[in-house]
C-alpha cells in the first residue's frame, strides 16, 4: 500500500514479506571489522598509485602500452622550422608539437653520420619523436667529413640554438635536453655527452667513437648495434659500452641481421626502444620503464644489457611536494633536475639586479650550478655578475653568459639575448665547476 504518497515496489521474497529479524550484535561487530578492513585496503591502494602527472610535471601524453610504443606516431600533432645555417652548425630542421596547452617539451638534437645530410638519413624520424612530446632538432654539419668531435660541438650548438635563439624556444624546457647520433654522429653524440653532463640523455646508433672512449660519462647513455654491421662492429660498441662507468645508467642492444645503415631509414625497432629511453631519463616519466626494465618485446633484439630499473637520477619515489616548474623566462638555462639547493644571495647595492645561486649537480672533483639574475624595481639593459671562487674550484664551461676569470676572480656578463630584463623577470645561466661546490657571495650590478 502506498505510504506518503510513494510506492514501494519489492522484489520476491524480499522483507516485506518477511518477519523482521533484528541482526546479532557479533554480526554487527563483523560488520564493522569488515569496513574498517576495506577502508584500509583503499588506503592502501591509494598510497601506491602509480605516477601520475600530478607526481611529475614533465609527463606528457596518456598511459602507454605495447601497441603506442610500436606505433609509428604518438598522440601529438607536429609542424616543423627549417633553420638556416649558422649558430655554430650547418642548419637543419625542427619538429616540435603543436599543442600549447601542457607547457614545455623536452628537447632532442640528432646528427647524421659521416658524410651524410638530415634530410637523406634522419628526416624520417623528426615528425616520429616529436609526435610522442619532445622537440626536435636534425642537424646538418658544417662540413660533411666532420669528426665526432666536431659533430659534438654542433649538437650542443644547435641545443643552444633550439633553446635561447630558436622561433620556439619557449616551447623548449632546456634543462632536459638530449642527443643522438648514427656512426660518426653517434660518436658526436658521445662527446656531446661528455662535455655537457647536465645532458639527460645520449644514444649511440651504430656509434663511431675514436676520440674518446665512455669512462667518464655521467649521462644515461643507449648504444645500438648492428648484428651484421662491419664498420662499427658489435664488438667495437660492446667494448665502448662496457667502458661506461656502473653508477651512470645504460643500455646496449644489439639488432638481429642489421648492418651499419639501421637507422638511415624507417625502423620502427629502433624507435620501440629509443622512445621509452628518452621518455624515461628527459621525461622522468617511468611509466615506461616497463618496456626496458625486463624487455618486454625481444623481437628482432639479439642482445640486451642494462642497469635496470634504469631510474632517472632525481626521479621522485613518492609524490612530490613540488609545483611544475614556471614558464621558461628570457633565456632558460640547462640545468639538470636533481635535487637543486637554492641560496638567495643580497641585492646588490644600487638596487638593480640581485643574483641567486643554486647547486645543481655535483660529482667527485666537479659541479653544475645556476645563478639566476632577477631585475629589481627598473627595467635593466645589461647585467654583470662576479664572485670569489673558493679553494681549489675552477671553471670550464659557461652557457647563457660571457665568462672572464682573473685569478680567483669571476664576472659573468650577460649575452645579446639575456640583457634586457624588465622589473621583477628574471634569466639565468650556468657553468661547469671544478673542485668542491659552495655558496659563493653573488655581486649583481647593471650594466
Amino acid at each position: 500500500m502506498p505510504q506518503n504518497g510513494i510506492e514501494h515496489h519489492e522484489p520476491s521474497g524480499s522483507r516485506a514479506n518477511r518477519p523482521a529479524v533484528r541482526p546479532s550484535r557479533r554480526l554487527v561487530r563483523r560488520a564493522g571489522v569488515l569496513a574498517t578492513v576495506a577502508l584500509c585496503a583503499l588506503s592502501i591502494v591509494a598510497v601506491i598509485r602509480p605516477a601520475s602527472a600530478a607526481d611529475n610535471p614533465y609527463q606528457r601524453g596518456p598511459d602507454p602500452t605495447a601497441e603506442s610504443v610500436r606505433a609509428s606516431r604518438g598522440t601529438f600533432a607536429t609542424t616543423q622550422v627549417t633553420v638556416p645555417a649558422g649558430n655554430g652548425f650547418g642548419g637543419g630542421v625542427i619538429y616540435h608539437p603543436t599543442d600549447t596547452s601542457q607547457g614545455t617539451f623536452g628537447a632532442v638534437a640528432i646528427v647524421p653520420g659521416y658524410t651524410a645530410t638530415w634530410a637523406a638519413e634522419g628526416a624520417w624520424m623528426g615528425h616520429w619523436l616529436a609526435s610522442f612530446g619532445f622537440v626536435v632538432i636534425g642537424v646538418d654539419t658544417i662540413n660533411r667529413n666532420d669528426w665526432d668531435t666536431a659533430r659534438g660541438t654542433q649538437l650542443l650548438a644547435a641545443l643552444d640554438y633550439l633553446t635561447q635563439q630558436s622561433p620556439v624556444r619557449n616551447r623548449v624546457d632546456a634543462s632536459r635536453a638530449a642527443v643522438m647520433g648514427h656512426s660518426m654522429g653517434g660518436g658526436g653524440a658521445m662527446s656531446a655527452a661528455l662535455r655537457r653532463p647536465s645532458l639527460k640523455a645520449a644514444v649511440g646508433l651504430a656509434p663511431f667513437s675514436p676520440s674518446q672512449n665512455l669512462t667518464n660519462t655521467r649521462v644515461p647513455t643507449m648504444l645500438i648495434a648492428g648484428q651484421n654491421d662491419g664498420t662499427t662492429t658489435p664488438a667495437s660498441i660492446s667494448t665502448l659500452y662496457n667502458g661506461i662507468p656502473a653508477s651512470t645508467e645504460s643500455a646496449y642492444l644489439e639488432f638481429a641481421g642489421a648492418g651499419h645503415g639501421f637507422p638511415t631509414s624507417n625502423n620502427p625497432l629502433m624507435m620501440r626502444v629509443v622512445i621509452p629511453w628518452l621518455k624515461i631519463f628527459v621525461d622522468n616519466d617511468t611509466r615506461y620503464s616497463q618496456f626496458l626494465c625486463p624487455l618486454t618485446d625481444r623481437t628482432g633484439i639479439t642482445q640486451y644489457r642494462s642497469t635496470c630499473p634504469l631510474t632517472p637520477p632525481g626521479a621522485p619515489t613518492s609524490p612530490p611536494t613540488t609545483t611544475a616548474p614556471p614558464t621558461p623566462t628570457t633565456s632558460p638555462s640547462v640545468t639538470p633536475s636533481t635535487s637543486p639547493s637554492a641560496t638567495p644571495t643580497t641585492p646588490a647595492p644600487d638596487g638593480a639586479c640581485r643574483a641567486t645561486y643554486r647547486t645543481t649537480n655535483s660529482w667527485p672533483g666537479g659541479y653544475q650550478a645556476e645563478v639566476t639574475v632577477t631585475a629589481g624595481n627598473s627595467p635593466i639593459n645589461g647585467w654583470t655578475v662576479r664572485w670569489t671562487l673558493g679553494s681549489g674550484q675552477s671553471i670550464s664551461q659557461v652557457w647563457n653568459g660571457t665568462l672572464t676569470t682573473s685569478g680567483s676572480a669571476v664576472t659573468v656578463r650577460n649575452v645579446s639575448y639575456n640583457g634586457s630584463l624588465q622589473p621583477g623577470t628574471s634569466t639565468t645561466f650556468g657553468f661547469i665547476g671544478g673542485g668542491t661546490p659552495s655558496t659563493p657571495v653573488l655581486a649583481c650590478v647593471s650594466p
